[in-house]
């Protein structure tokens, strides 16, 4: 039975190949080398079989920041990485870094408005793949020209946002550990303002933001944890009527599970969630509670997250 593999090449980029030997199946972590549409590349495997069919007819792309593309056969697996294939595919990549550098003096003496982050060669060296980040649209068709000439191979430009950026050169986040865009987290979903008020985290943009210097992508992950246990509480600055008289709630605590009051005469004071229902119930009042951002419209700022 043919087997389909996911191969991941450098960055987050990858692609879906089938192998046809089902008597020496392939395994995660094997480096192949695989036949793309203008030669030969060489990757790592990062899933097989049934996990690899599920994630590629699910996908929406093959690499963070890229179109969906149009449903295509898969190609087969050319044959398994030999040692002479793994030392040419290291010296290659060892090289790319003065190839970058290379293209950013070319780009300075074009005077192009553009940051140029990574460059990738095919692993046969057929092409050239150059990733930059730009505010504007650039006319980059002279450079193209002159790079081509200089390398003599394909060159290609792929302009990519900002965090796209960080998920292919990677980096350590405020955590301490690498950035999950870079590891697990290959779909980048818009992160707004409103997410950090709902947690009440600071807005300062250096707390709340990431290394791409959009806001932090694990501001979503406890967000419904969030929105759930405001529900149980009221809202902050309503005025409730307690057995002290008319309060306004100043703050809630979700993890202790308090509410902090406050009465124009007899000062503020800390009350657990339970004894505050308890002394509405009392009272015959009814328990207001918060209502959620996401019912109430508000998105916060639609541009501090999204992907360019």
């Amino acid at each position: 039975m043919t087997q389909t593999v996911e191969v991941r090449f450098k960055g987050t980029r990858k692609a879906y190949f089938l192998w046809p030997d089902d008597s020496d199946p392939l395994r995660v972590t094997e480096c192949v080398v695989v036949e793309v549409e203008r030669g030969r590349d060489l990757g790592r495997i990062t899933a097989v079989g049934d996990v690899a069919t599920k994630k590629c007819g699910g996908c929406t792309s093959c690499a963070v920041g890229e179109a969906a593309a149009e449903p295509v056969e898969l190609k087969a697996v050319l044959r398994r990485a030999t040692e002479d294939d793994l030392k040419l595919h290291q010296e290659i990549r060892l090289s790319e870094e003065d190839v970058r550098q290379k293209v950013i003096q070319r780009v300075r003496a074009h005077e192009l408005l553009m940051k140029v982050s990574d460059t990738e060669w095919q692993w046969d060296r057929n092409k050239l793949t150059i990733y930059f980040t730009a505010d504007k649209r650039v006319d980059f068709r002279a450079l193209v020209r002159d790079l081509a000439s200089l390398f003599r191979t394909r060159i290609e430009l792929r302009q990519i946002g900002v965090r796209d950026e960080a998920a292919r050169l990677s980096g350590v986040g405020r955590c301490g550990r690498e950035y999950c865009c870079s590891t697990w987290l290959k779909e980048l979903s818009p992160v707004n303002l409103g997410l950090a008020k709902d947690q009440h985290l600071s807005l300062n943009p250096s707390q709340i933001s990431g290394g791409c210097g959009r806001l932090l992508c694990c501001l979503k992950y406890e967000h419904e944890f969030y929105v759930a246990a405001r529900k149980r509480f009221p809202k902050e600055g309503k005025t409730l009527k307690t057995a002290v008289g008319p309060e306004k709630v100043i703050a809630v605590d979700i993890f202790r599970e308090r509410v902090f009051l406050r009465h124009q005469e007899h000062g503020s004071r800390i009350i657990p969630l339970a004894q505050l229902r308890s002394e509405l119930d009392q009272l015959g009042e009814d328990f207001p509670t918060a209502e959620p951002r996401s019912r109430r419209g508000r998105s916060g700022n639609p541009e501090s997250g999204t992907r360019n």
